[in-house]
């Protein structure tokens, strides 16, 4: 049995893509014959358990912002190659790959912020608030994959990876200067804790944006599709008559 899966576009324009790309190609390329997708696959849950365990382990030595930058490194590799060397050898399995890697990815995408939450420079609450707001933006994609057939891992130049880039860049900014806290008005707030919340209202706009335009589109075709159905039936109505 086909399914939507197995024939869908995917979107992928980033701001990083021109970089991201040829290296992903020339990875595969030099990759070894014995690596398969399902061993990339295990390395970025390997690369999602050490940014978890950096975190964690941050509260005694911010020294180990540095292992979750690694982290982030491998975790980049095995989630961006999986797919990429399955495409390069013609070895896809549409169905499986895209049922295992996204939910993979929900797992890691839950390890990652859930580990900063749990690292002495972001709030807990609001480590969790980002985290619904990114798995509401994973719904929207999924969703809108059915209805669609079109896989777009990107919104407004910004992907996966560069999502990884700003947590790596954070994380090495805090490394160097600490989390000072800053003051607005009666409200303080860390600088970690508020990249966070920049980060969350961002998501949010951009899970509110789309569902309402995207809302809005569907329901022009829709409308077209069922007057021309409409039409149809009359015509055929006519001729019977």
């Amino acid at each position: 049995m086909r399914s939507s899966v197995d024939s869908h576009k995917r979107t992928n324009d980033i701001l990083l893509g021109p970089l991201e790309r040829p290296a992903l190609h020339w990875l595969a390329f030099h990759m070894p014959a014995w690596v398969n997708p399902d061993i990339l696959t295990a390395i970025g849950v390997i690369g999602g358990l050490v940014i978890f365990g950096g975190y964690i382990l941050t509260n005694y030595n911010p020294v180990f912002l540095w292992l979750v930058n690694l982290g982030l490194i491998i975790n980049w590799f095995g989630d961006s190659m999986d797919g990429t060397l399955a495409r390069y050898r013609n070895i896809q399995r549409p169905r499986y790959g895209f049922f295992i890697d996204h939910s993979v990815d929900a797992v890691i995408e839950v390890l990652i912020v859930l580990g900063l939450g749990l690292s002495p420079y972001v709030r807990f609450d609001l480590a969790a608030v980002a985290l619904v707001a990114y798995l509401l933006l994973s719904v929207m994609v999924y969703i809108q994959q059915i209805v669609t057939n079109e896989f777009r891992i990107s919104y407004g130049k910004l992907g996966p990876t560069e999502v990884r880039v700003g947590i790596f860049l954070a994380n090495t900014f805090i490394f160097l200067v600490g989390n000072p806290v800053m003051n607005f008005g009666a409200v303080s707030i860390s600088l970690y804790n508020f990249i966070v919340v920049i980060a969350t209202v961002i998501m949010v706009v951009i899970f509110i944006y789309n569902t309402i335009s995207k809302g809005r589109e569907l329901s022009r075709l829709d409308n077209l599709a069922r007057s021309t159905s409409q039409q149809v039936e009359s015509s055929r109505e006519g001729k019977l008559a």
